[in-house]
């Protein structure tokens, strides 16, 4: 390994040409008992830019970063950094040649502070052999003030912080090995639209420094905002790569999957005149005064600005958050509100939003996962048999086309769109009169949200009530019959789906329509 390795950034920039490639994978595959995640897999980054690395899950995109990163070896090809071939010996290698990845779930230690989080992984200043505490607060100001982040205070405790506040401190972090390609992986999924141009703020200035950036999404709109280039992913191979500027999403998702974005929605249905849920004043927290009904069959799709009230409603409907004034009616009948178990009894289900730390245990089995909301229908007073558990998880998988080994697998093995499942079965397996799904396909590939939308409308069409909050205009246009749009806990809008498109409903998510 060259000794030019361990240049900054800055001074990378200044030796290579826009057509060098600072990182590249070559012919890389990779085999797990047999069965290939990686079979010949190509990709190279220059540095200076943002290049977007796409494929549904199981696509082979996390196998190819733990290669790049070091926590996995290749079982043929080769990585080259800066024109020479490298082995990584684990993370720490890949760190010391600037090869850094950030993931969804960031590495930050809650109770130590900002300043020590950003020195993780490195050597911490000392004088006279102790930690020189005032060195390390100036260091890791000085890395945050590159990311244009100096306000966020070095000296308090991490788990304090933001979501996007935690992520710039592990951006930092990043920067202070000199990190000289960035991979991000889902970066955005917990970020408020707000917080994410705060993040692409930072990301574009890394770039003009000359750093390289793997950006990992499966939200192609922020793709197409941010990054130059595009490699494509399916099964374990590389299939395209092209600038941004001479693609489309449409033909992304073709690449992807094989179909076309407007195939992704299945045709509406035909919602039936009665009512399931009704709520009347409803209010909360946020939630001001809020009035709406939906019907057997109608699947209804909630919009609105983060902080609006979206998700405040559905939990109020899953007795998951009490309700300070109104009322809800569940198939004519008065809801107490007093617990989510009492939601449950009357048919009225939650899938949350943050599935890995609401909706699973990861560490527990797919079978566990899903008995442990169906107790009372497998089971007498809280007791079950393995039988009876597996029995319910194996017609889970089937139903719901969950990815798996076996019943008995942790869930956590599993990725995010099947994970996603595992929840959805937990409260399917009730047969809810009305489900409530809250950012059902945030973080998941475009393949699965097909399939999420299939079985979404399935359920209406066996007369359940649906309820869907979505920070992506085109899904609840695609999805839902009817859409209401809040702002600042109000109903600013009640519209057909079909009948209206992003710039009318935003116009309702801002409060200035007419």
């Amino acid at each position: 390994m060259t000794s030019d390795i361990h240049q900054g950034a800055d001074q990378l920039k200044a030796v290579l040409s826009p057509d060098d490639y600072v990182l590249e994978a070559v012919d890389i595959s990779k085999h797990f008992d047999g069965v290939f995640a990686l079979n010949g897999v190509d990709l190279k980054i220059r540095s200076g830019e943002i290049h977007a690395l796409l494929g549904e899950n199981g696509a082979g995109k996390s196998t190819l970063i733990k290669i790049l990163t070091g926590v996995l070896p290749q079982d043929s090809g080769s990585i080259v950094l800066n024109g020479v071939p490298v082995e990584f010996k684990g993370v720490n290698g890949a760190r010391r040649a600037g090869v850094v990845a950030l993931y969804q779930e960031l590495s930050i230690v809650p109770g130590i502070s900002v300043a020590e989080n950003i020195s993780l992984g490195d050597d911490m200043p000392t004088r006279t052999g102790l930690v020189d505490w005032t060195e390390m607060r100036r260091v890791a100001q000085e890395q945050l003030g590159r990311l244009n982040q100096g306000h966020i205070p070095v000296q308090t405790m991490a788990g304090r912080l933001t979501p996007v506040q935690q992520t710039m401190v592990a951006v930092a972090r990043a920067i202070r090995v000199k990190a000289r390609v960035l991979i991000l992986d889902e970066p955005t999924a917990s970020l408020t639209d707000v917080e994410i141009q705060d993040l692409f703020r930072v990301l574009r200035r890394l770039r003009a420094e000359g750093v390289a950036i793997i950006y990992v999404s499966h939200r192609l709109e922020e793709v197409f905002t941010l990054c130059d280039r595009v490699t494509i992913m399916r099964n374990g191979q590389t299939v395209a790569t092209s600038d941004v500027a001479d693609t489309t999403i449409d033909q992304v998702i073709s690449t992807m999957v094989g179909r076309n974005q407007n195939d992704l929605f299945p045709e509406r249905g035909a919602p039936e005149t009665s009512v399931m849920v009704e709520t009347r004043s409803l209010s909360g927290r946020r939630l001001k005064n809020v009035s709406l009904a939906v019907r057997k069959g109608e699947v209804l799709g909630i919009g609105g600005l983060a902080g609006s009230g979206r998700s405040e409603l559905l939990r109020i409907l899953a007795g998951a958050q009490r309700r300070t004034a109104g009322e809800v009616l569940v198939d004519g009948q008065r809801s107490s509100g007093l617990s989510v178990t009492a939601a449950l009894k009357q048919g009225v289900a939650l899938v949350p939003e943050e599935r890995r730390s609401q909706g699973i245990i990861l560490s527990q089995s797919i079978g566990d996962n899903i008995a442990i909301a169906n107790l009372d229908r497998i089971g007498k007073w809280g007791l079950t048999t393995r039988g009876r558990v597996t029995q319910l998880a194996t017609k889970s998988i089937a139903d719901l086309k969950i990815k798996t080994l076996a019943a008995g697998q942790p869930v956590g093995q599993l990725s995010g769109g099947n994970q996603q499942k595992v929840v959805l079965a937990k409260y399917l397996a009730r047969n809810p009169k009305v489900l409530l799904l809250d950012e059902p396909t945030r973080g998941i590939d475009i393949g699965t949200k097909a399939e999420i939308y299939a079985l979404i409308r399935a359920l209406a069409a066996a007369g359940t009530a649906v309820i869907v909050v979505s920070s992506e205009l085109p899904e609840l246009i695609g999805l839902t019959d009817r859409i209401v749009l809040l702002h600042e806990g109000r109903v600013a809008g009640d519209v057909p789906a079909a009948d209206t498109d992003e710039e009318e409903l935003l116009t309702y998510c801002y409060g200035r329509a007419s």
